[in-house]
């Protein structure tokens, strides 16, 4: 979620796709169309030694997703709301809308909408599955309050798991949701609270941008 209170001092810094990058990645399917997984500069310099980084214990990043496009948000929210009204067909919409948000923000007040967010998982490739990270089923995530990072009530394989994705993503400066242990934030209003900083370099970018190839 961005945070209004935070100023955004844009620095501009170009988008790349992921996809062009030669990283050694796995891609989660996308609801998007065509989607390119797009990062700014900054990111995807920082992915690519996470990524080598997991390589040497024969492991893979999953990219759940990057920057996302208005549209693209609106259709994850759409997506979550039927969702949850078939399982909760009883529910009034309001109470609907209380539980989407609290995992997956409007398009004008999400991170993702600045190039500067990224949802991410880890593939072991001697294992041949996705790692348990307490929530999750393959890439198949839960939403409940286990998804707060560091929640005690989940196995201790879970909690080594959690570990190592955060650790490796800390240690190039990002910081983890407070409710989702796969989002993490650099650059953006989100990353600036956190830390601490007076401003943000990433404002939101509402439609897809130019990109370097």
């Amino acid at each position: 979620m961005l945070f209004p209170t935070i100023e955004i001092r844009e620095d501009f810094s170009p988008m790349r796709s992921l996809l062009d990058a030669g990283f050694k990645l796995v891609y989660e399917p996308s609801i998007k169309e065509d989607y390119r997984y797009l990062v700014r500069e900054s990111i995807f310099e920082k992915i690519g030694r996470i990524s080598r980084a997991l390589d040497k214990d024969d492991k893979r990043l999953i990219i759940r997703s990057v920057w996302r496009s208005f549209d693209h948000q609106r259709m994850l929210w759409d997506e979550c709301v039927a969702l949850q009204l078939k399982k909760y067909p009883d529910m009034g919409m309001d109470e609907i809308h209380k539980i989407v948000s609290y995992f997956i923000a409007p398009e004008k007040e999400s991170t993702h909408t600045t190039g500067g967010a990224v949802d991410a998982l880890i593939y072991d490739l001697k294992a041949d599955c996705v790692m348990d990270f307490g929530t999750n089923d393959g890439l198949k995530i839960d939403l409940n309050k286990k998804c707060y990072p560091h929640h005690p009530e989940i196995s201790a394989e879970a909690k080594e798991n959690r570990a190592l994705l955060i650790g490796l993503f800390e240690a190039e400066d990002f910081v983890v949701d407070l409710k989702e242990y796969w989002h993490f934030d650099f650059g953006n209003a989100g990353w600036a609270l956190e830390k601490g900083k007076d401003h943000a370099h990433y404002g939101i970018i509402e439609n897809q941008p130019d990109v370097i190839e």
